[in-house]
């Protein structure tokens, strides 16, 4: 079977997984209420809307929605209609909840974006605005590993078949020259595809020899005596590339723009307030992290990965389209048509209101 067909397959496979199976991994549950999110006093419904469902992944790239659910920026901008969030942990649960209205407006990443986007023919989502960049790393054994032409003939962890980080990986292996089947993660490099829960068990067991992934997995691994062999953004034009977007729901985006207004407003906001209060909104981040999962990130794991991770308002749209063709030449993707994938105009009206420059789509708009 073709990788291209084995790879939809996959995808379909997942997005046909029970509710039951997603709920296991955080499909729709629902964010503990925090006293800062109280509805204000006079305030009045968006559209006359009960609530605006956001969904996000307990990953410290996902920052701005874990500090504006935790401050309360977006239940101050929807005023009397309840912010409402649920967790997820991968890309496919999160867009099959877009796709079934469990939620209406989502913090993903873009691998799962442009996935979503082409298996609906354009029709699911739209990419709203930009959330941040970078926050991933290769980081691995010192004892196996010491130099990148190392990584030759060792076990390398990733989140997901096909999902971001998988990609840029395989991509990178290629440009080293090494040979790797796409599907099965065999070849000059073994590609494991491991839950970032489980990639530290696997790494102290000795399992995989490192892996690529996001923060905080990265630096929960450099805890475990793992060492950065490689920032991603160290790959890239400037530095940055895109590891979270903001994705909405079709449907919602027409029938409700005051509502994405209002969440785009409260996304800019949290942005600005995160860059302006490192440190506070770092702790906001791990407050909101204990109050979803139970459990906050330890200082020597919080502190490196905050410092890699940039918050930006700009989707860098750019980027999104080399990713797009990083996946195509692993055999991941058909080459996609990605026009229209983004509309900007709500962002870039906010962002006009703050005084502040518009963002590109990179020709990929409306």
């Amino acid at each position: 079977m073709p990788a291209t067909q084995a790879f939809r397959r996959t995808l379909a496979v997942i997005a046909a997984l029970p509710l039951v199976t997603l709920a296991a991994c955080g499909y729709g549950s629902e964010a503990k209420d925090d006293d800062t999110a109280k509805v204000a006093a006079g305030a009045k419904k968006i559209d006359g809307l009960d609530s605006v469902k956001i969904g996000y992944f307990g990953n410290l790239t996902h920052a701005t929605a874990l500090v504006g659910n935790q401050k309360g920026f977006f239940q101050k901008e929807l005023g009397a209609t309840k912010a409402s969030y649920a967790t997820f942990n991968a890309g496919p649960s999160e867009i099959e909840a877009l796709n079934s209205g469990s939620i209406d407006i989502g913090w993903i990443g873009p691998s799962p974006a442009i996935n979503g986007f082409t298996k609906s023919g354009g029709k699911s989502l739209k990419i709203i605005g930009g959330s941040a960049s970078g926050g991933v790393k290769l980081v691995v054994n010192p004892k196996k590993i010491k130099s990148l032409k190392d990584v030759e003939g060792k076990r390398i962890a990733t989140p997901q078949l096909g999902n971001t980080q998988d990609v840029a990986f395989l991509n990178w292996a290629a440009e080293q020259g090494w040979k790797v089947d796409a599907q099965s993660g065999k070849g000059d490099v073994t590609v494991v595809r491991t839950d970032n829960k489980i990639t530290p068990d696997a790494y102290k067991s000795g399992s995989v020899d490192g892996a690529w992934v996001p923060e905080p997995t990265a630096s929960k691994l450099v805890a475990e005596g793992g060492k950065v062999l490689l920032d991603e953004s160290s790959l890239w034009p400037d530095k940055k590339f895109v590891i979270t977007n903001i994705i909405v729901r079709q449907a919602f985006l027409k029938e409700h723009p005051k509502a994405v207004e209002a969440v785009l407003k409260a996304s800019v906001e949290t942005n600005k307030w995160i860059n302006a209060n490192p440190d506070e909104a770092k702790a906001a981040a791990n407050k909101q992290l204990e109050s979803d999962s139970g459990k906050a990130l330890p200082a020597d794991v919080l502190d490196p990965a905050w410092k890699s991770i940039r918050f930006t308002d700009d989707p860098l749209a750019s980027t999104l389209h080399t990713e797009a063709d990083h996946a195509v030449k692993a055999g991941l993707l058909e080459k996609p048509d990605l026009n229209g994938i983004y509309d900007l105009t709500l962002l870039n009206k906010v962002l006009k209101a703050e005084g502040a420059s518009a963002v590109g789509d990179a020709g990929l708009g409306s």
